[in-house]
């Protein structure tokens, strides 16, 4: 114990876990007083990383005071029955595990944490959480699983740092709709196993969030403002009482996870057959035929039907793999409802209409006339903030584009009329979105990138660009979502996108990539990747290190094996696509089982130092 404590003053960190302890040993309450005859006690530093884990510890004393430098305190696993109220006086403490105890109830000192970060207290006999947690407004982790809460306080309304809560397995019958408005940084939320009988009716307002589960509870519906929920990866609604769907759930357009298993379903909408999934559980519904619109979701890899009613299908397609059922389910499509060419003839008389309507709207609206190129009414029109040239055929951008100093958006997209709509929307706080996808367009704007200095976003994607120039981002230090996709071979030398150092989604799909560029590991704020739909064989470890990422698309590449650093993304990554690959090296149910389950196996992986 002496050489543990003397290494402990040395590193200011001290583990004792696993060690059969039934108390904490009192030299370390007081670590700073029995410096031996053999150390400098000017070189001792305060404690301030204290591990004690997986012990017999039941009484956790209120000398814990005295390490008033402490930032991290794991006392997990232990048979602690209550905390001390003195842990309140431990100011500078920012991660306070308890979970696997006996306690049953948590004191209100807690309060007192101003600089606590995340706070784990699952798998105890809690009933209710504190009111004055609420006052750590730092707080962005909250774990309360598998305890017997009944409610939570209104207070933590004031945690709007939040971004991860866990309260899986209590006794929860509601959820306040206004700890919603407040909690707008949340990324995962799982209130699975309560007894919930809804889910509020603002969920909307969560646009960052990525997981949701709530999946063994009451509810009865979906509340149409999920469509707000725009950045949901995975959502679990298994073991429910749903019997419809929103049509609104079409909106979902990172959606990749959508389990409904063992509810009441009697049809899948048709609206929610504009998802991207990967995953679609539907097993042990009240399903008695499926649309045929289900058979156009090309990227599902599972379709789960066991358990239904089915008449309009034969077993062998509802058993039989994925991809047959839906070419069965494309073969009943009917094609009387072709789309409506997107070029009309250009008519003077439309553009002099959509002139007049700009002076008040400052919104100019110029969609699907066939236009080839910009017409000159976009820079000669005063101070139009939004340009709407969508649905159109243009092949270059004017240099007088550049001229246009008071234009926030520029929206050359050919779409669907629902995600035109959502790019329409786009907010561009201080800053310019253009969004040109879907166009012609093969040379690189260098002329008008290089004016638009405070540009935000920039999406370039289904063009049919050439190699950008090594100079391209240059004059776009603040460009902070970049989308190139479906441009094969346009990617700068090795280098240039390393200078967007304020880049926080950056889309790369269907580049026919062989490796993931080296740029990418240099970007810092990096919150979103998307490499799908490429050629990739390897993962660089250092990806790793990319500490902000919280999604990251890997799908369709010939991945086989992955780095066990990725492992240290966890918990900030919270979707890790991987559906495509043939990946040999991970066992099916581990990844089944979600992004969680991956990097935690591969965290287990990294060799020891």
């Amino acid at each position: 114990m002496d050489r543990i404590l003397k290494a402990a003053r040395a590193s200011g960190s001290l583990n004792l876990s696993n060690r059969s302890l039934r108390e904490v040993p009192k030299e370390v309450y007081g670590i700073l007083e029995t410096v031996g005859n053999d150390e400098n006690w000017w070189e001792a530093v305060e404690l301030q990383k204290l591990i004690l884990a997986h012990n017999s510890i039941e009484v956790l004393k209120e000398d814990i005071k005295n390490l008033s430098f402490l930032s991290v305190l794991n006392i997990s696993h232990n048979k602690l029955s209550q905390l001390p109220s003195s842990i309140g006086e431990l100011h500078t403490l920012k991660s306070l595990d308890v979970s696997h105890n006996s306690m049953v109830n948590v004191p209100e000192e807690i309060g007192s944490l101003s600089s606590l970060v995340k706070f784990d207290c699952s798998n105890n006999q809690l009933r209710e959480i504190p009111i004055s947690l609420g006052r750590c407004l730092n707080l962005s982790d909250l774990k309360a699983s598998n305890n017997f809460i009944t409610k939570l306080p209104k207070e933590l309304e004031n945690c709007s740092k939040l971004m991860k809560l866990d309260v899986e397995g209590n006794k929860l019958t509601i959820l306040c709709d206004n700890n919603m408005v407040s909690w707008t940084m949340l990324t995962e939320l799982n209130a699975s196993k309560n007894l919930l009988a809804s889910i509020p009716g603002n969920i909307g307002v969560l646009s960052r969030l990525i997981r949701l589960d709530f999946h063994q509870n009451r509810v009865s519906s979906i509340p149409p403002s999920i469509a707000g929920c725009s950045s949901l990866a995975e959502f679990y609604m298994g073991n429910n009482l749903l019997s419809l769907l929103p049509a609104e759930i079409g909106a979902l357009s990172q959606l990749g996870t959508f389990d409904l298993h063992s509810n009441q379903l009697k049809e899948y909408p048709v609206e929610a057959c504009k998802l991207r999934l990967s995953v679609l559980d539907l097993s042990n519904n009240s399903l008695s035929g499926l649309p045929p619109e289900i058979g156009n979701m090309t990227t599902l890899r599972k379709l789960l039907l066991a358990g239904n009613p089915l008449r309009t299908l034969r077993s062998s397609l509802v058993s039989g793999p994925a991809p047959a059922l839906l070419k069965y389910l494309r073969s009943r499509l009917s094609t009387d409802g072709e789309c409506e060419s997107a070029a009309s003839p250009i008519k003077e008389d439309h553009i002099s209409m959509a002139v007049r309507s700009s002076l008040l709207s400052k919104e100019l609206r110029l969609s699907g006339l066939g236009l080839s190129h910009v017409p000159s009414t976009v820079w000669e029109s005063g101070e139009i903030l939004k340009v709407d040239l969508s649905k159109n055929l243009i092949e270059m951008l004017p240099h007088e584009l550049s001229s246009c100093t008071s234009l926030q958006d520029v929206v050359l997209k050919w779409t669907l009329p629902s995600r035109t709509m959502r790019l329409l929307c786009v907010q561009s706080a201080g800053g310019t979105a253009l969004i040109l996808s879907g166009n012609r367009i093969r040379e690189w704007p260098s002329s008008v990138l290089r004016s638009l200095h405070d540009l935000l976003h920039l999406k370039m994607d289904s063009n049919h660009l050439g190699q950008i120039p090594t100079d391209g981002f240059e004059a776009l230090s603040k460009l902070q979502i970049l989308d190139l996709s479906g441009n094969s071979g346009s990617l700068p030398k090795p280098g240039s996108i390393s200078c967007l150092q304020q880049l926080q989604e950056l889309y790369l799909r269907r580049m026919q990539l062989h490796e993931v560029p080296a740029d990418v590991l240099s970007l810092p704020k990096l919150q979103i990747l998307d490499l799908g739909q490429n050629s990739i064989v390897s993962i660089p470890e250092e990806l790793g290190n990319l500490s902000s990422l919280t999604e990251l698309d890997l799908t369709d590449n010939n991945i086989t094996t992955l780095p066990p650093k990725l492992g240290l993304l966890e918990p900030s990554l919270q979707a890790l696509r991987l559906d495509g690959n043939p990946l040999r090296s991970i066992r099916r149910v581990i990844l089944d089982r979600g992004t969680k389950a991956i990097l935690n196996y591969l965290k287990e992986k990294i060799p020891e130092p």
